[in-house]
């Protein structure tokens, strides 16, 4: 599916600023507004920033509450390569900066040699993933429990999201970030994750040995449910065989809000203060 209109004139302002673009991808239950604040900090920092949706994303909240099936049959496959071609109209490598299965596309669009530096964060599982958690099961369990949910879009209830993305914040805050944020997911990119094991060519395997992947930080939030913290650092031990530089970071007390959250600048201070040291920084 092609860029949308708004993609597309982001593309374009970042190339008119001649900056380092940033493109920030958004995971499953949020759309590309979850990522406002972040690109409001990292424009006043002097990066030319990007929000890239997956294919066919209604363009608010509002409308994808009347329209949650516009969501259903998306794959990890045609959300990665939709982010490429928003890369591919940039006139420079972008940092990417990814939230759940945006954290796994990040990976997989710095292993093609698409990035000129990225920030995983509470990435998804996929191929190479092994840790099965709990708590990871308890959230995915809305969508896995029913395999017609496959080709289906899955709203997640107040409580499935206040276990899954709100349980380090208090129960007012939830409610807020719930309202504020929470869409339908597509199916998919669940059972290709719980899968990936088993495929060989898993839309979810990402490339860790590529010599042009760029430096990466892996963040984790400790008390994250959907993503718990051992599949991040299972991510990272896997980004170890690349030669490029990879970083692991904690945040012991965070859940998996933590890019939309109150706590949200903390970890963004976090990320820009690794690609400084990491030489991509604004220019």
């Amino acid at each position: 599916m092609p860029i949308s209109p708004r993609e597309n004139e982001e593309v374009l302002d970042a190339n008119r600023t001649g900056r380092q673009p940033v493109v920030f991808i958004h995971g499953l239950w949020t759309l590309a507004k979850s990522w406002r604040s972040w690109r409001d900090l990292f424009d006043e920092r002097g990066y030319a920033t990007v929000a890239a949706d997956w294919p066919g994303d209604p363009t608010s909240v509002e409308e994808a509450r009347r329209r949650p099936q516009a969501f259903g049959g998306t794959s990890v496959g045609a959300a990665a390569d939709h982010v490429a071609e928003v890369i591919g109209g940039l006139s420079r490598r972008p940092v990417l900066v990814g939230h759940s299965f945006g954290g796994q596309l990040a990976e997989i669009l710095a292993g093609r040699g698409l990035a000129a530096g990225s920030v995983s964060i509470d990435r998804a599982p996929g191929r190479g993933i092994r840790p099965l958690p709990l708590a990871m099961l308890r959230s995915a369990f809305p969508v896995l429990g029913n395999p017609r949910n496959r080709g289906r879009a899955v709203t997640l209830t107040y409580e499935q999201f206040r276990y899954a993305f709100a349980n380090a914040v208090s129960e007012a805050e939830a409610k807020d970030l719930y309202d504020a944020h929470h869409v339908a997911a597509p199916g998919l990119p669940f059972f290709q994750a719980a899968l990936g094991n088993l495929n060989p060519a898993s839309e979810t395997r990402t490339e860790v040995r590529n010599p042009n992947r760029g430096p990466m930080l892996v963040i984790a939030g400790g008390r994250d449910h959907t993503a718990p913290r051992a599949i991040s650092r299972a991510a990272y031990n896997r980004q170890q065989k690349n030669a490029g530089v990879t970083e692991f970071v904690e945040f012991a007390d965070r859940g998996h809000s933590l890019v939309f959250d109150s706590g949200w600048r903390d970890v963004a201070e976090t990320a820009l203060g690794f690609l400084a040291r990491q030489g991509v920084g604004p220019n």
